[in-house]
């Protein structure tokens, strides 16, 4: 039995269908659908009822799928096992966010490439809340503060925020001086968000009000160097901006808590080794960047 057949099965059986099973493998419909085809053969049973709307398991495919799964996590786990030392092979699907990832974890992602030739790395860059499971990802880069969820964290650092708008804002309408205060500013959202701020030790959360939203930080930087109100952005994405003067940090006494970078992977008892060694790069690499390395002092 062809392993390449079982890890399609698997990925049919949880993308729903054989396009999206197609896209997270990164091979042509007709290849998945030929490998269906030989595996049902080989077993002299239907695994997969098909339609226009995707595949449904049948019930001996809803068997069969989680007997598959183990079967191909073994040989991915046996694989790795007998590489030469710190070799890396096979599949590595990441997602990460939009507003910074394709600056900044792309090259770290690219290297890892070029130190492992044998490894297959895609990557979905997105500011959507990806669903690891459902989609068929290994592991994501999340920025900020971390929802509750069954999903397994490794942080790779902290990553700071400000508060920020643009001098010809400022002109126009001030600048807030407290949390308080915020509600009668415009605000660059990302949705209906809360907002928060440390007082000492204490943690204020606001939950400002704003026409202009985006669902990418880089468009709400550029809404903020446009002077459409103000906007509560990581450092990294703010740092020339603020360099340059083209946008000012406020409310400065009311610092943002520290958020963070995480690795995150779906729930199992031991990670896969590329995860691993993703995971240890970027912590690798990630102080050695000004966005990451500290709160800039401007």
């Amino acid at each position: 039995m062809d392993i390449e057949e079982l890890q399609t099965f698997v990925e049919v059986a949880d993308a729903g269908g054989v396009s999206p099973a197609a896209l997270r493998l990164g091979v042509s419909k007709s290849i998945v659908s030929r490998r269906l085809a030989r595996l049902e053969a080989e077993l002299g049973i239907q695994l997969l009822a098909r339609s226009t709307r995707g595949a449904a398991l049948t019930e001996a495919g809803a068997t069969f799928r989680d007997y598959a799964a183990r079967v191909c996590a073994e040989i991915e786990t046996a694989r790795e096992t007998i590489l030469p030392t710190g070799a890396l092979r096979g599949r590595l699907r990441v997602a990460a966010p939009l507003s910074f990832g394709p600056t900044h974890f792309a090259p770290m992602l690219a290297q890892m490439a070029s130190r492992h030739p044998e490894l297959h790395i895609q990557t979905c860059y997105s500011d959507r809340f990806v669903d690891l499971i459902a989609e068929g990802f290994d592991c994501a880069i999340r920025v900020g503060y971390l929802p509750d969820s069954n999903l397994i964290a490794r942080k790779i650092g902290p990553i700071y925020t400000k508060l920020v708008a643009s001098p010809s804002y400022i002109k126009a309408h001030g600048a807030p001086e407290t949390p308080e205060e915020l509600i009668a500013h415009e605000a660059l959202l990302q949705g209906t968000e809360a907002w928060q701020f440390m007082n000492g030790d204490k943690v204020i959360t606001a939950r400002p009000q704003g026409r202009f939203k985006a669902d990418n930080g880089i468009a709400l930087v550029a809404a903020a160097t446009a002077g459409l109100g103000v906007a509560y952005l990581p450092d990294c994405l703010t740092y020339e901006h603020v360099s340059s003067g083209a946008l000012v940090p406020i409310m400065t006494r009311y610092p943002p808590p520290p958020a963070g970078v995480y690795v995150v992977r779906p729930p199992g008892q031991h990670p896969a080794r590329k995860i691993r060694m993703l995971t240890e790069l970027l912590i690798e690499s990630f102080g050695q960047s000004p966005h990451f390395a500290g709160p800039a002092r401007i």
